[in-house]
């Protein structure tokens, strides 16, 4: 419906050290959408927030700045804030359980793991919120994961994200027009 308002958030960690990095898949999304779109994030309490108007829709982007385990005080604040009902809420991260280019979205479920998706579930109170999970792949030792995650992505890696982002962008854009159900027939590749 036009007027409808959507909160999209991705997730990672601020600073300098922490671009480009598997962990920051979910800001790297966002920023390219931003640029897409000729918008800009200005800083607000608890994130960077840019808005974007879409056919009669406002949509906006949070880039939390709570770090990425706690990443639920920026969700929550902002749903009240906004406000933006939960069903209009989605949230874009890393999942090393799925290889490098895979994309899976759902529309709630179990944190897998994945310690902002948990924070998210605690302060709402609740799983029932949408997600898209890009892959980063495991390639790595047990004792090696944080390494890993916050180890900055390959040229090649850089490149595919490139299209990454333009097929999360494009889902995004079905599951506000058309629902969740198309949005996840069309994200839900095993690689782009």
């Amino acid at each position: 419906m036009a007027g409808e308002s959507y909160l999209v958030t991705g997730l990672g960690n601020i600073g300098q050290e922490y671009e480009n990095t598997r962990h920051n898949m979910g800001f790297m999304v966002l920023d390219a959408w931003a640029q897409a779109s000729n918008t800009v994030f200005s800083t607000q309490r608890y994130g960077s927030l840019a808005e974007l108007r879409i056919k009669g829709r406002t949509v906006y982007l949070l880039k939390p700045s709570t770090y990425m385990n706690l990443s639920g005080n920026a969700v929550r604040y902002y749903l009240q804030k906004l406000p933006v009902p939960n069903e209009r809420s989605i949230v874009i991260c890393d999942d090393i359980n799925l290889p490098f280019g895979s994309i899976r979205m759902r529309k709630g479920g179990s944190d897998g793991g994945h310690n902002g998706l948990k924070n998210i579930a605690e302060c709402l109170q609740t799983q029932d919120y949408a997600r898209i999970r890009l892959g980063v792949g495991h390639d790595f030792n047990p004792s090696e994961q944080v390494d890993y995650v916050l180890g900055k992505l390959s040229a090649e890696e850089l490149e595919e994200m490139k299209l990454i982002s333009d097929k999360v962008i494009k889902g995004l854009q079905d599951w506000m027009f058309l629902g969740p159900d198309r949005a996840m027939n069309s994200l839900n590749v095993k690689k782009i």
